[in-house]
């Protein structure tokens, strides 16, 4: 499991700590929450960050020269992680079509469709989505029900999608819809890259309890998709939403940065905040509860550079990113308490507060805490499915 950076890594960290502290002005500051309140302003400043970013060719690096990235091998794209959050540096405007959407379509895309879309997605041009889970087919994808139907050169898609992250500010989205709907369940899915601009197309933000609209549903109604835009070949879907969903997941191997940073800046609280006749780190049962909480964020990280390691030896991305998943989930839930154990009421507000209320939603993005604990029984513990 032990991995060493090598010296190209070490070189390329100081690259690009340097590039950081040069152009990482206060201008961009602050902006690594933009999805929070993503106002015009905001976004105008993102789209030049990234557009900094990709100019500088540090905005997708693990992508191929050809489109614009390095070629980065997996410690260049864990020192790009370490230094980012290092910095608090904001990410990019687009990171769902750079670190999900983008390998589906390097691996099934035509070249022109790499030509058209990759540039624009890279520089933050267009912002993309995905169009994956339903009411009806959130863990159970393979339940979608939206339709394509082939009509000439167009397809017509019918359907609602839910708990769709940047649907509010998409221009584009990767969308999974049912083309052959006599076909066996994971059969007859096709992938569509769908124009958000197109008639028929409505978005409407989800509100969540934080006043934030990150989460949209989308409704499709009567929308003519051009047939140049099927991604992948037809009813074959499922093959390049497996694509997506791995880069989802494997992404998950650098949530530990910025929780460990919260939980050390937990503990730091706790040092200063009076409690009885001393701090609240001088409690028994607070400084009990912060150990177990440090413990967990150092589990995690070494459950990341597991991952890490096996796949600098070649191992395929598997079911340990739905463990990574699942600890990331649970301890965030269990800092958000703790904060409410250091701080008594003022946990309720600012930062704190916001994430005591908006953790809860951990348990479902990415992978619902029961679809991976299901995974990991059967694929890692070896135990039957359940009937």
């Amino acid at each position: 499991m032990d991995f060493t950076y090598p010296p190209e890594a070490e070189a390329f960290r100081a690259e690009f700590r340097a590039w950081l502290d040069e152009h990482l002005t206060d201008r961009f500051a602050g902006l690594h929450n933009f999805l929070s309140h993503p106002d015009a302003e905001t976004l105008d400043r993102m789209h030049e960050w990234n557009s900094m970013l990709a100019d500088a060719g540090y905005a997708a690096i693990a992508w191929p020269p050809e489109y614009g990235g390095r070629g980065a091998g997996i410690l260049e794209q864990v020192v790009w992680a370490e230094e980012m959050s290092r910095a608090e540096a904001p990410p990019t405007l687009n990171p769902i079509g750079i670190s999900n959407i983008a390998p589906a379509i390097l691996e099934y895309g035509t070249e022109e469709q790499k030509r058209h879309f990759l540039p624009r997605m890279l520089a933050g041009d267009d912002v993309w989505c995905q169009g994956f889970s339903e009411p009806d087919a959130g863990s159970d994808l393979a339940g979608l029900k939206a339709t394509a139907v082939r009509d000439g050169d167009h397809y017509v898609v019918n359907g609602q999608k839910v708990w769709n992250t940047l649907g509010n500010l998409a221009t584009w989205c990767e969308l999974l819809v049912r083309t052959d709907p006599d076909a066996p369940r994971h059969r007859g899915i096709s992938c569509l890259l769908v124009d958000m601009t197109l008639p028929g197309v409505e978005v409407r933000p989800l509100v969540t309890i934080t006043g934030e609209r990150e989460f949209n549903e989308i409704f499709f109604t009567d929308v003519h998709v051009p047939v140049d835009c099927l991604l992948g070949p037809e009813h074959e879907g499922w093959r390049v939403a497996m694509t997506t969903l791995t880069h989802e997941r494997g992404g998950v191997a650098s949530l530990h940065l910025s929780l460990r940073k919260r939980i050390a800046k937990l503990i730091d609280t706790a040092r200063v905040t009076p409690v009885g006749d001393g701090t609240a780190l001088d409690d028994p049962a607070i400084r009990r509860r912060l150990a177990h909480l440090y413990l967990g964020g150092e589990y995690l990280k070494l459950l990341a550079d597991r991952a890490i390691s096996g796949a600098i030896h070649g191992r395929p991305a598997g079911p340990e990113s739905s463990l990574v998943k699942l600890v990331w989930s649970e301890v965030s839930q269990e800092l958000a308490a703790a904060a409410g154990d250091v701080l008594g009421p003022d946990a309720n507000e600012g930062d704190w507060g916001r994430d005591r209320v908006y953790v809860r939603a951990l348990s479902i993005a990415g992978g619902t805490t029961q679809v991976n604990k299901n995974i990991i029984a059967e694929r890692i513990l070896g135990l039957p499915k359940g009937t």
